[in-house]
């Protein structure tokens, strides 16, 4: 697997929560290991990208997070390879 910057990985999660994920399908989802999701589900539950629903133990995105990933797939579209630029001047 090619190098995945903190975004790449912190997207990859919000977009196996974003329709509600246990812990383990987060980790399946992203590529981690249980120590790695751990640690990212703590920074972002902490920064309120996600919530914990207690009584299904499924992660699940607050709006923030759902900014988040929104605009990480627009910057993300906007710089990929392939699409055509326009000349700078």
């Amino acid at each position: 697997m090619k190098y995945r910057s903190r975004a790449d990985i912190i997207a990859m999660i919000l977009r196996a929560a974003s329709n509600g994920a246990t812990k383990t399908r987060i980790m399946y989802g992203a590529y981690l290991s249980h120590s790695q999701v751990r640690d990212y589900l703590d920074f972002m539950t902490g920064r309120n990208l996600l919530i914990l629903d207690e009584a299904t133990g499924e992660y699940r995105l607050t709006e923030s997070g759902i900014r988040v990933l929104r605009t990480y797939e627009g910057i993300s579209e906007m710089i990929s390879v392939g699409v055509k630029e326009k000349p700078l001047a």
